[in-house]
């Protein structure tokens, strides 16, 4: 059988992932999590915030029994892990998800520098259980400076952010968000800041929603652009609100991104890294609304593994 273009690399990340997992081997009764459906290959997680009025235990068995390879934690003020709390709370979530055949796919963090030491506390805890890769906070234009200074002083922050997370093997991630005042919104001025940095080293989460709602038509050229920078993709949907004429988070499939585009876009490049569902239209913060969300995530999952497979 000809292999999928989404199989996952082998590389660092794998061997240190694979590494971590066979060491507790004795502790889950598993070597590993990757798993395939049909012709879909790519490792598969699911962002775990609106899932955060489990417990631990109880969320990597819900993620688990979903047929997701692992979890995008929070690991961030308000998060399943706080980061004050990282020494304690997240090696008890990771022997959890081990438990459970999965992993950390990916830490979502407020971590976008080198210099705090709750940073480094972060960073340095995840790496020693295993942990490759992490998505940073995100970073603000200030509006009373010119940006191209800006720009220079934020190449700095992330040449001293991988000299500090290269040792430690955990690779750092910025996601292209929406919004104004934001890095990366436009996505070419993060090129600017990676272009020069190995995609080993730091890469991209890329975002398709938010890339299509600042790229409108002109995505596709911001994909070619980034595509050699991907370290993660980020799948969830949005439509134009009638009245304020602001993005609102809709069901996968059912509002601007152009799925089948993207995936048929995916298939024909080099990409064979994860990708992490992101269901964010349900509100996260109401415990009242959990079976909603869970029934939410299970549908975009679906619609996701069809847009993959077509």
């Amino acid at each position: 059988m000809t292999p999928s273009p989404f199989n996952r690399p082998s590389g660092r990340r794998d061997f240190l992932r694979a590494a971590a997992l066979t060491g507790s081997a004795a502790l889950t009764g598993t070597a590993g999590f990757a798993r395939s459906e049909g012709s879909f290959e790519n490792e598969l997680c699911v962002f775990n915030k609106p899932l955060q009025h489990l417990d631990y235990g109880a969320q990597a068995e819900l993620v688990a029994g979903m047929g997701f390879d692992g979890i995008e934690g929070t690991v961030r003020k308000g998060g399943h892990v706080e980061p004050e709390r990282v020494e304690e709370d997240l090696p008890l979530q990771i022997e959890a998800l081990r438990a459970n055949g999965i992993g950390m796919s990916l830490m979502t963090t407020g971590v976008n520098n080198a210099e705090d030491p709750l940073h480094r506390r972060v960073l340095e805890c995840a790496a020693s259980l295993g942990v490759t890769d992490f998505r940073m906070g995100s970073i603000k234009y200030a509006p009373d400076r010119p940006i191209p200074e800006q720009l220079d002083a934020i190449r700095r922050t992330f040449d001293e952010l991988v000299a500090f997370c290269r040792p430690l093997g955990i690779r750092p991630l910025y996601q292209n968000h929406a919004g104004a005042n934001r890095l990366g919104a436009g996505l070419w001025d993060l090129f600017w800041v990676v272009r020069e940095i190995d995609p080993a080293d730091a890469g991209v989460a890329f975002d398709i929603r938010h890339a299509t709602v600042e790229g409108g038509q002109s995505w596709p050229t911001e994909f070619q652009l980034m595509r050699p920078h991907f370290g993660f993709v980020y799948c969830k949907d949005f439509t134009w609100s009638e009245g304020n004429g602001r993005p609102k988070n809709v069901p996968l499939g059912t509002g601007q991104v152009d799925y089948p585009r993207f995936f048929r876009m995916l298939r024909e490049s080099d990409y064979a890294g994860p990708i992490s569902l992101h269901m964010e239209y349900k509100d996260h913060r109401d415990p009242d609304v959990l079976d909603e969300s869970i029934a939410a995530i299970r549908a975009d999952r679906e619609s996701l593994l069809e847009f993959a497979a077509k």
